[in-house]
This record gives C-alpha cells, structure tokens and sequence, in this order.
C-alpha cells in the first residue's frame, strides 16, 4: 500500500492555507512553550514542519496497515464476551500501531502528554484514517470527547481522565436511548446523587453507541427529577473500570462493521459531573455534536476519496471493445464530477475547520485572559461562521460521499457488486454518513438559519470582493449571477412569512446556498493553484443547472400547493 498523505497533493495544499499563520501563533501562543517541552515547535515553519511530518506519520498507518487490515475487520467484525466488547483482531492492530505512534490525544495541550494540535491538522489525520477503514476511523475519531473533557471539565477529572488518551484510552458518546434519537431531549437515562458515598450513580438503556464499551464514556442523563426537557439533562464521564456497564448486544449492521454499535445498560454506574448540572444537552453536547458532525465530514470526505482512487484505477485497468474504459466519454464524465465534488466537499471542510480553530483558540484563551476588542469581534464573526457551515459541511460532505461511492460501484459493473473489490464495502461504509451524529434533514433544520439571518449571503459578498486571476474572471461572474438569483428565491420564500412554506422549501435554499459558497471556495483554490480550476468549473457549471432547478421549483410552487404533499 502507499502513504496515504503523501500520494494525496491536496492535502498539504489545504495545509498550507495563508489563514495557518494565524492559527499556529494564536494556538502556539507565540512558541511559548519552546523551552518547557523538547517537542515544542520554537517558529511557524518547525510547527508547520511537525505537522507535516505527523501527518506523514498517519498516512503511512493508514495505508499500510489500517486499509491493509479494512476487508478482515469487515469479514471478522467485532463480538460480545462476557457481556464486553471484543474487537476484530485487525482492530487490535490498528490501535496498538496509533497507540505507539502517539497519535490519540492529538489535539490535547502537552501538558496532558498531547500534541497541542489544531482543529485543521488533526481533521486531516481524521481525513486520512477514514480513507483506509471508515468503521475504523470511529474508533479513532472518538478522542473528541477529549476535547469535551478539556474544554468543560474541572480540573481534577481534567488530570485524571486527559492523560489516559494518550496512553491509548478509547473513548465514546453515550448519547441516545431506545426512545430518544435525534430528539435527545426525550433522554429518560437516570442519575441520582449519593449523599453518603458522594458519588452520582447511573442507571438506564442506552442504544445504538458507537464504541459502546469504551475506556472513557461521556453519558447524558436525567439528573432533575420530574422533568421531561433538555432543562433536566446533565453530562457525565463514565470510567470502564468500573464494571457497573454492561453491553447487551452488538448491532448487526449495513457498514461500518469493525466499529461496534452497541445497546448499553447502566445499573449503579458511577460518574463524575461533568461541569453544570442541567447543560449536559444545551451547552455540552451541542459542543460535542458539533465536533462529532465536522468528524463525520472530514470521514465523508475520506470514504470519497478512497472510492474515487477505486474508480479511477478500475477504469483504467477495464478493458472493453478493446480499449480501457477510461476512454468512453460516460465513464470519464463521470470520473471528473467524482473528483469535482471530492475536491468541493474538502475545501469546504478545511474552511470549516479553520473558522472552529480560530474561535476555539480565541475561547480558550479567554479563560486565562481578557481578550482585547478586536479580538473579540474576531471571535464573535469566527464563531457565527462555524455555526452556519458545519451543517452545511454535514449535508454536502455526507451526501456527495454516498454519490460519489455508488458511481465508484457503477463504474465497476457487475464486479463492484460482488466482495472481490473495496468498493463493495467502501458503498456500505458511505450510507451511514448523512444517517448518524444528525440526519441530512437535521442539517437543514440547522443550516436555515444561515439563511435567515443573512449569514450566508453575507459570505459570499466576502468572497466576491476577493480578487482572482483573469482566466477565472468567467467562473467569478457565473457566482455574482446566482448569488443575486439567491437573494430573490429568499426573499420569495420568506415573504409569504409562513413557517411551513419556509421549512417546506428549506433544503433548496440551503442547497443553493451551499453549492454558491462551495463554488466560491473551489474558485479560491484555483485562483492559489491554477490546477483548481477544472475542478472549479465542472463544479460551477453543475451548481448553476442544480440551482436553476431549485429556482424554478420554487417559483412554480404557491404556499397552497404544499396541501397535494401532505399524507
């Protein structure tokens, strides 16, 4: 197998984003750790060289054991013993080379044994994971509840728990229950405090968790007695160690088959609060869904990459009525879109993940000082920008991945059918995405409100003011046009003021936003790489027919016309 980051250009590409500068010196606090940590970068260019070098780190795992060991862990699966987890033997594997490459806790700071790095690096290394095993990638990606434990633990749990990632911790969200979905308010989970032990104690179901019988385990629960909201929810850290959880069962899925999806049952489990009784839901696991959903994208993006390298290698090594497929204009049609939206859903992730490490950082900085005035306003603008692009990153990662997968199988024929090719189980693997952490409705439930509040439009006049080369003048003008085609079809929509009307035509506005603004990031790619620009165009010219229909949709459905849909 091959480095996976290596044989990838577009990653360092996005790595070398102009907007890294100022993440490094603000995550870095201006290198003033060079002379307490030996592995401390001392300037922009060592930290750049770190990450680079990490990455390549990742990316040869990925590739020579994490996919090497896909199609076992798929075959094998992970099983129930003794009422615990017992994953694949190629499982196994993969953690104990991640483990001692140091690579869980990434993101930590160096003070608990991690790394330090940033949202946009560790997101690629997630990126990386999910191109060899998706189902593994959850595995790994779960070390977000990390991030959850460091950014709202007290400190003693903080020393307890952070050093543990490091060392290998698995970790998990024990969110949802056998009646409460999506609709986590509806958690029934129950924690009571223990006056004599001064320990909280957990007891309840919990259903479809990923990792389920992890070391560490964030767990929502019902601390308020008698109440039925998201009011009476807190969040607690469950220690395995401490026998009191048992896994019921291990679901048997579609995809995603080496990472265990489990029914859980907590009977006197104790737990330590995690910050404020009552924010479990509000407050805690907003944050950590939001970290979840930008995971699920960046594993989006790396299924679709896994499954475009399927394709483009099956073209050119099938033969039919002597000559490669790759020649035949339906199969290399489909191909350049493939790679197009590949490259579309990425720079959109990696902006994405940029605006969150600056308003993330500027958070964390917070707690030790006073921000100045620009820099609150920073992180103020960085933070509404998070807020409206990760449900749009959701939504498009997810769905391009599971267009991108089935035209990868089509161009397979017959064979991609069968289990002789990756592409079979890299199919299954994609269906899960626009289902778990929010369905692709969900995200459009969230991502509406780009829409009202102008935050959407306000980005792409940003971008429009930004100069590009004269070859791609064209590109730039098609996306003035359908930003001004947008603000009618919003203003249409909303002038019925009509909740109903408004969610009825929700996706499209949304996907009319999403598919201007993803242009404009592509359009940026290439005005930085020329080699952007096929990709930019392909892209562009889709979107405006996409948004040509959505438009007309639109303007030929009256609010009363919503009546012949309902059942």
């Amino acid at each position: 197998m091959s480095n996976l980051y290596i044989d990838n250009e577009h990653l360092k590409f996005h790595l070398e984003h102009p907007m890294m500068e100022k993440i490094v010196r603000l995550k870095e606090d201006n290198f003033s750790e060079k002379d307490k940590y030996d592995y401390a970068p001392i300037d922009f260019e060592d930290t750049m060289d770190h990450y680079d070098k990490v990455l390549e780190i990742v990316g040869e795992i990925s590739g020579d054991i994490i996919a090497a060991n896909a199609e076992e862990v798929d075959h094998q699966g992970p099983s129930v013993v003794d009422h615990q987890v017992v994953y694949a033997d190629g499982t196994k594997r993969n953690i104990e080379a991640i483990v001692q490459s140091k690579l869980f806790g990434m993101s930590l700071p160096r003070k608990y044994g991690g790394l330090n790095f940033p949202i946009v690096p560790y997101v690629m290394a997630a990126e990386l994971v999910s191109r060899a095993d998706a189902g593994f990638a959850n595995i790994w990606g779960l070390q977000d509840c990390a991030e959850t434990i460091h950014e709202f633990g007290s400190e003693e749990i903080k020393e307890k728990y952070l050093h543990r990632f490091n060392d290998g911790a698995t970790a998990a969200m024990d969110l949802t229950e056998p009646d409460a979905g999506s609709d986590l308010q509806a958690v029934m989970l129950k924690a009571h405090y223990d006056d004599d032990k001064k320990t909280w104690f957990l007891n309840g179901v919990k259903r479809f968790i990923t990792n389920g019988d992890a070391d560490i385990s964030l767990v929502l629960a019902r601390t308020e007695e008698g109440s039925t909201d998201a009011r009476g929810l807190s969040l607690f850290v469950y220690d395995r160690v401490d026998k009191a959880m048992k896994v019921r069962r291990i679901e048997n899925k579609l995809g995603i088959k080496g990472s265990p999806t489990c029914e859980l049952v907590f009977k006197d489990a104790p737990a330590e609060l995690i910050g404020d009784r009552k924010f479990g839901l509000i407050k805690y696991v907003m944050s950590l869904m939001n970290m979840a959903r930008l995971g699920v994208g960046a594993q989006s993006v790396g299924i679709a990459e896994a499954a475009y390298h399927e394709g483009l290698k099956y073209a050119k090594e099938r033969e039919q009525f002597g000559k490669a497929i790759i020649k035949f204009p339906a199969i290399f049609e489909m191909l350049s879109n493939m790679r197009a939206k590949t490259d579309a859903i990425r720079t959109l992730l990696y902006e994405t993940s940029r605006f969150i490490d600056i308003y993330k950082i500027y958070g964390s900085i917070s707690q030790n000082r006073k921000l100045t005035p620009a820099e609150r306003k920073e992180f103020k603008y960085y933070q509404r920008a998070a807020d409206i692009y990760t449900p749009l990153l959701k939504l498009f990662a997810s769905e391009y991945c599971n267009q991108i997968a089935s035209d990868s199988l089509q161009i397979h024929g017959g064979t991609g059918y069968m289990k002789d090719f990756p592409i079979e189980r890299i199919f299954r693997d994609a269906r899960i995405t626009n289902i778990y952490e929010g369905t692709s409705q969900l995200q459009v439930v969230a991502a509406i409100r780009g829409v009202g509040n102008k935050g959407y439009y306000n980005m792409m006049r940003e971008y429009e003011k930004i100069e590009v080369k004269p070859e791609l003048e064209y590109l730039k003008n098609i996306l003035v046009k359908l930003t001004s085609h947008y603000t009618k079809a919003v203003k249409k929509v909303t002038s019925e003021n009509d909740n109903e009307y408004l969610d009825f035509h929700a996706r499209r506005l949304v996907e009319i936003a999403g598919n201007i603004i993803t242009g404009y990031l592509l359009l940026l790619d290439a005005n930085r790489k020329i080699d952007y620009k096929k990709s930019a165009d392909i892209f562009i010219r889709k979107a405006r027919a996409e948004i040509t229909h959505n438009i007309s949709y639109i303007n030929n459905f009256s609010l009363r016309d919503i009546s012949d849909f309902k059942m």
